[in-house]
Protein backbone atom coordinates (compact mmCIF):
# COMPACT_ATOMS: atom_id res chain seq x y z
CA UNK A 1 0.00 0.00 0.00
CA UNK A 2 2.63 2.47 0.74
CA UNK A 3 3.76 2.68 -2.85
CA UNK A 4 0.70 2.83 -4.43
CA UNK A 5 -0.19 5.32 -1.70
CA UNK A 6 1.65 8.25 -1.94
CA UNK A 7 0.07 11.37 -2.45
CA UNK A 8 -3.07 9.33 -2.73
CA UNK A 9 -5.77 9.00 0.16
CA UNK A 10 -6.62 5.26 0.44
CA UNK A 11 -8.96 3.27 3.14
CA UNK A 12 -9.19 -0.28 4.14
CA UNK A 13 -12.36 -1.75 4.88
CA UNK A 14 -12.00 -3.96 8.22
CA UNK A 15 -15.72 -5.02 8.31
CA UNK A 16 -15.50 -5.75 12.34
CA UNK A 17 -12.01 -6.74 12.87
CA UNK A 18 -9.27 -5.32 14.53
CA UNK A 19 -6.60 -7.55 13.26
CA UNK A 20 -7.31 -5.65 9.84
CA UNK A 21 -7.12 -2.72 11.12
CA UNK A 22 -3.86 -2.74 12.32
CA UNK A 23 -2.65 -4.79 9.61
CA UNK A 24 -4.49 -1.68 7.77
CA UNK A 25 -2.52 0.75 9.46
CA UNK A 26 0.75 -0.91 9.79
CA UNK A 27 0.82 -1.16 5.42
CA UNK A 28 0.23 2.54 5.48
CA UNK A 29 -3.83 3.30 5.00
CA UNK A 30 -4.87 6.60 5.32
CA UNK A 31 -8.59 5.21 6.68
CA UNK A 32 -10.14 2.17 7.95
CA UNK A 33 -14.00 1.48 7.13
CA UNK A 34 -15.99 -0.43 9.35
CA UNK A 35 -19.24 -1.98 8.59
CA UNK A 36 -22.04 -3.04 7.73
CA UNK A 37 -23.57 -1.89 10.61
CA UNK A 38 -27.33 -1.98 9.37
CA UNK A 39 -28.91 -3.42 6.87
CA UNK A 40 -28.01 -2.78 3.51
CA UNK A 41 -29.54 -3.31 0.11
CA UNK A 42 -25.86 -2.60 -1.43
CA UNK A 43 -24.67 -5.53 0.03
CA UNK A 44 -27.18 -7.56 1.99
CA UNK A 45 -25.39 -10.33 2.85
CA UNK A 46 -22.00 -8.20 4.43
CA UNK A 47 -20.77 -9.28 7.59
CA UNK A 48 -22.42 -7.14 10.75
CA UNK A 49 -19.85 -5.11 12.77
CA UNK A 50 -20.32 -3.75 16.30
CA UNK A 51 -20.18 -0.24 17.34
CA UNK A 52 -17.77 -1.29 19.83
CA UNK A 53 -15.06 -1.68 17.27
CA UNK A 54 -15.28 2.17 16.43
CA UNK A 55 -14.62 2.92 20.19
CA UNK A 56 -11.28 0.51 19.49
CA UNK A 57 -10.12 2.16 16.35
CA UNK A 58 -10.74 5.76 17.38
CA UNK A 59 -8.70 5.14 20.87
CA UNK A 60 -5.66 3.19 19.07
CA UNK A 61 -5.55 3.76 15.57
CA UNK A 62 -4.54 7.27 15.36
CA UNK A 63 -5.92 7.01 11.74
CA UNK A 64 -9.74 8.32 10.91
CA UNK A 65 -12.47 6.08 10.85
CA UNK A 66 -15.97 5.51 8.33
CA UNK A 67 -18.72 3.43 9.06
CA UNK A 68 -20.14 1.60 6.27
CA UNK A 69 -23.16 -0.07 5.80
CA UNK A 70 -27.31 0.43 5.78
CA UNK A 71 -26.22 4.03 7.41
CA UNK A 72 -28.75 6.57 7.03
CA UNK A 73 -30.15 10.20 8.45
CA UNK A 74 -31.87 7.67 11.32
CA UNK A 75 -28.88 5.70 12.64
CA UNK A 76 -25.51 7.86 11.81
CA UNK A 77 -25.53 10.19 14.84
CA UNK A 78 -24.99 6.93 16.90
CA UNK A 79 -22.26 5.92 14.80
CA UNK A 80 -20.66 9.48 14.99
CA UNK A 81 -21.37 9.28 18.46
CA UNK A 82 -19.53 5.99 19.19
CA UNK A 83 -16.40 6.94 17.08
CA UNK A 84 -16.94 7.22 13.42
CA UNK A 85 -15.34 10.56 11.86
CA UNK A 86 -17.08 10.17 9.01
CA UNK A 87 -19.93 8.19 7.24
CA UNK A 88 -20.39 6.14 4.02
CA UNK A 89 -23.74 6.67 2.16
CA UNK A 90 -24.57 4.96 -0.73
CA UNK A 91 -28.14 3.48 -0.97
CA UNK A 92 -29.82 5.80 0.92
CA UNK A 93 -28.91 8.48 -1.41
CA UNK A 94 -28.96 6.52 -4.90
CA UNK A 95 -31.44 3.82 -3.97
CA UNK A 96 -34.16 5.53 -2.14
CA UNK A 97 -37.68 5.01 -3.13
CA UNK A 98 -39.27 7.56 -1.13
CA UNK A 99 -36.85 11.09 -1.65
CA UNK A 100 -34.39 12.12 -4.76
CA UNK A 101 -31.08 11.92 -4.20
CA UNK A 102 -30.67 15.30 -3.27
CA UNK A 103 -33.18 15.39 -1.10
CA UNK A 104 -31.58 12.39 0.65
CA UNK A 105 -28.94 14.33 1.53
CA UNK A 106 -30.76 17.48 2.73
CA UNK A 107 -32.09 14.94 5.29
CA UNK A 108 -28.74 15.26 6.80
CA UNK A 109 -28.24 18.61 7.14
CA UNK A 110 -31.47 19.51 9.20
Amino acid sequence: IKKRAKNKFLGVTCHNSKRLAKKAKAMGASYVAFGSFHKSKLKPNAKKANTKILTWAKKKLDLPVVAIGGVNNKNYKNLINKGANYIALSSFIWNNKKLKPWDAIRKFNQ
